[in-house]
């Protein structure tokens, strides 16, 4: 793998102009895609072989007009008693009428007719129907809905649409340019030169553009999640800015060796691009094998954004050496440009070479021999600080967001709070039961039976009327329960209304809404967890065993992730779940993490963390294998890694954090969550911990069986089949 690396990184710098048109033309190409193919953004989150979906396919086909988006117009009276007025009441019905002619609304219903006005008099309920999905509501029509009842505020009411229709899709605005100004400060003090920070970062925006341009020129054929896009972005920024970063600071290293230009950047790419390229696999792998959860809008944000980690890896590989061909000596410092021997005769020619004494006082080292000689009470700390760490993760509970998680000032939060206000949490997360039958008599029978049994379960404070299909074959009751959407007892509701109404013969009793619908997203996330963090364990321990050629190394590099994920679980449950220190990422309403999120963290978690492991084990094992104790390999991987390490880590944590900034409560708590993780994982975990139970385990940390070790492929991530390949070539040659 070194070796073809090698030759693709010459290859791309010698055909520099070739290969950064190639790129050029790929990215206009799919930018005229994306804007001339982009689709719409769905946020609908389909759950396939649950009772709520189900429930939702059944409507769709025998009552079109009740399965499409659903809106709340909540109203608030100037005073007490005044919907019991025939001017009050006049200004409702007003109202009613004026939302039930707005573009795309099927119909509005009268709160004077259904019953839906507070027994004080001051508060009531418009429903709205709408023709399509929440996602297919156009914007001008979701814009007529928000400014539906303007001559009722005129008169001093208070009118706040919401409902469903409401949820809009989270944009990426100036915020997140935070993160990458803070990431190209990294860069520049990393480097200490402005060119090299600039290509770096050139490239990693060259990658990022490719592959969002390519997730949404397949908008039109590929129903994106609202949050597929941010994820990708993401990930497309981080590792596209770290994977550049790896492949430009060996550059650095072997121009400062004394190697050519093309030789310098074909022993970059052979060596960190062969890193890159296990590390970005990992993060792909990861990403993809979402895809086993069985749940759709998960497995596309999950290859959404492992394509454009792909994206990133393929552009480090061919576009960054071509943009180092371009750089040339330039990436390094002014004062090191004309201490460094420039290297201008061929690679293998004597005296080419002429590096200067390796200096091993730099922090990086002082950090590994510390770690080193107290290794014990290093571990001990490090384990005991993580374990107080994820003390909350017990906790944790996953629902998926309602209006009552939006942030404070938005429409719908102004909504939910004032049906809260008026008529109390439960009418924020209704839900619905459906019952369908072969023959309206079937159905007409069985409705007074499903009532009663509703009715009479736990935390119900009512059922609406019925209504009917046309074909008078379908029903749908509506159910108000005592509780807010995310709260405990609205799920033990559900599962209980399930349990009452499931011993029907002749017709259908199904429960569905948007609460329903959130509580079976987040049971079977739960129930695929465990399942997905073993499958993301042992595909750790199976690939760092091919690359690293060991048992332990694997293991050790396994039981390190599982605590980065329990302390990042802990962490995010005490800030955005039990609200400590909420006010500092600007979170309005602490409540439960979204459903997805610990599956998502894992997954993403799982190929970040594989990235430092490999940057900075494979120098150790490089060292290793090269004559060195296995005291003093480890010593010097860390050495050589710890700059390089620490500047991926922050400018990733820079990215990450950038997101927190946006005021969508999911987004908000992804970037928290993978900042934090990062964080962990770079500086607790491989730079910490890891070095010091490398130092304790000795050479025992490399020991593989020998049948293991005929039966493993070998991967070469450390170039050592390059070096020999080089060596035969030239042999007074340097060493990179």
């Amino acid at each position: 793998m070194a070796t073809l690396l090698y030759r693709l990184g010459r290859g791309s710098m010698r055909r520099r102009r070739l290969v950064a048109a190639i790129w050029l033309v790929v990215l206009v190409g799919l930018g005229l895609a994306a804007a001339t193919l982009r689709g719409p953004i769905a946020d609908n989150f389909t759950m396939p072989g649950t009772e709520s979906q189900r429930a939702l396919d059944l409507l769709a086909g025998q009552f079109p007009a009740a399965s499409g988006a659903t809106g709340t117009i909540a109203v608030k009276a100037p005073a007490d008693g005044a919907l019991g007025s025939p001017q009050g009441q006049a200004v409702v019905k007003e109202l009613a009428q004026e939302a039930a002619t707005l573009p795309g609304v099927v119909g509005a219903v009268d709160p004077f007719q259904v019953g839906a006005v507070s027994p004080d008099g001051r508060y009531a309920l418009v429903q709205v129907q709408f023709a399509t999905r929440a996602d297919e509501v156009t914007d001008a029509q979701r814009d007529a809905y928000e400014q539906v009842g303007a001559r009722a505020e005129a008169q001093g009411w208070q009118v706040a649409p919401g409902g469903e229709v409401l949820n809009a899709v989270p944009e990426v605005g100036s915020t997140e340019a935070i993160g990458v100004a803070i990431a190209a400060i990294v860069l520049v003090v990393t480097f200490g030169s402005l060119v090299a920070a600039g290509m770096t970062m050139l490239n990693a925006l060259i990658g990022v553009g490719v592959g969002m341009a390519g997730l949404f020129a397949l908008s039109s054929v590929v129903d994106l999640t609202s949050t597929a896009p941010i994820l990708a972005l993401m990930l497309g920024l981080a590792v596209g800015i770290d994977y550049s970063l790896f492949i430009t600071s060996r550059y650095r290293q072997n121009l400062m060796e004394g190697l050519p230009p093309d030789e310098a950047v074909g022993r970059a790419v052979g060596t960190a691009g062969s890193a890159v390229l296990f590390a970005g696999a990992t993060v792909v792998i990861a990403l993809a094998g979402l895809a086993v959860v069985n749940i759709p809008f998960l497995t596309v944000m999950g290859l959404a954004a492992a394509a454009t980690v792909t994206v990133a890896v393929l552009v480090a590989i061919t576009l960054q050496p071509a943009l180092l061909g371009f750089a040339g000596r330039r990436v390094l410092p002014r004062k090191l440009r004309s201490s460094t021997p420039a290297g201008d005769g061929p690679a293998d020619a004597p005296g080419t070479t002429a590096p200067a004494a390796e200096d091993r006082s730099g922090f990086g080292f002082r950090w590994a021999r510390a770690v080193t000689r107290f290794r014990v009470p290093v571990i001990l700390v490090g384990l005991l600080g993580l374990g107080l760490l994820a003390l909350p993760t017990p906790d944790m509970r996953l629902a998926l967001p309602d209006a009552g998680a939006a942030p404070v000032g938005s429409p719908a939060r102004a909504s939910n709070d004032l049906i809260t206000e008026g008529f109390g949490p439960g009418f924020t997360g209704r839900l619905a039961v459906v019952v369908a039958g072969d023959t309206p008599q079937a159905t007409s029978a069985a409705i007074p039976q499903v009532t009663a049994l509703v009715q009479r379960t736990e935390n119900v404070l009512a059922v609406a009327p019925p209504q009917l299909s046309p074909d008078g074959r379908t029903a749908l009751l509506g159910v108000v329960p005592k509780t807010g959407p995310t709260d405990e007892a609205t799920e033990t509701l559900v599962n209980d209304v399930r349990a009452s109404v499931g011993e029907f013969r002749d017709v259908d009793v199904l429960l569905t809404g948007a609460t329903a619908i959130g509580i079976d997203v987040s049971e079977k996330l739960s129930d695929a967890l465990p399942v997905y963090l073993l499958l993301v364990v042992g595909l750790s321990v199976l690939l760092l065993m091919l690359v690293f050629r060991s048992v332990l190394v694997p293991v050790k590099a396994a039981l390190g992730f599982l605590l980065t994920v329990a302390a990042t679980f802990g962490i995010t449950v005490a800030v955005f779940q039990q609200g400590h220190l909420a006010d500092l990422v600007g979170l309005d309403t602490p409540g439960p993490l979204v459903s997805f999120l610990p599956i998502l963290l894992i997954g993403i978690l799982f190929g970040l963390a594989m990235d430092y492991e490999v940057f900075l084990v494979s120098r150790m094992r490089e060292d290793f294998v090269h004559g060195d104790t296995a005291q003093q390999a480890t010593i010097n991987g860390m050495g050589h890694g710890a700059r390089v390490v620490t500047a991926a880590a922050l400018i990733m944590i820079s990215v990450f954090g950038g997101f927190v900034f946006l005021d969508d409560p999911v987004i908000k708590s992804m970037g928290f969550a993978l900042a934090v993780g990062v964080a962990i994982d770079a500086f607790v975990v491989r730079m910490t911990i890891v070095p010091a139970v490398m130092s304790l385990l000795g050479r025992g940390a490399w020991w593989l069986p020998r049948w293991l070790e005929k039966v493993l492929p070998n991967v070469d991530i450390e170039g050592e089949g390059l070096r020999a390949h080089l060596d035969e070539r030239a042999p007074v040659g340097p060493r990179s």
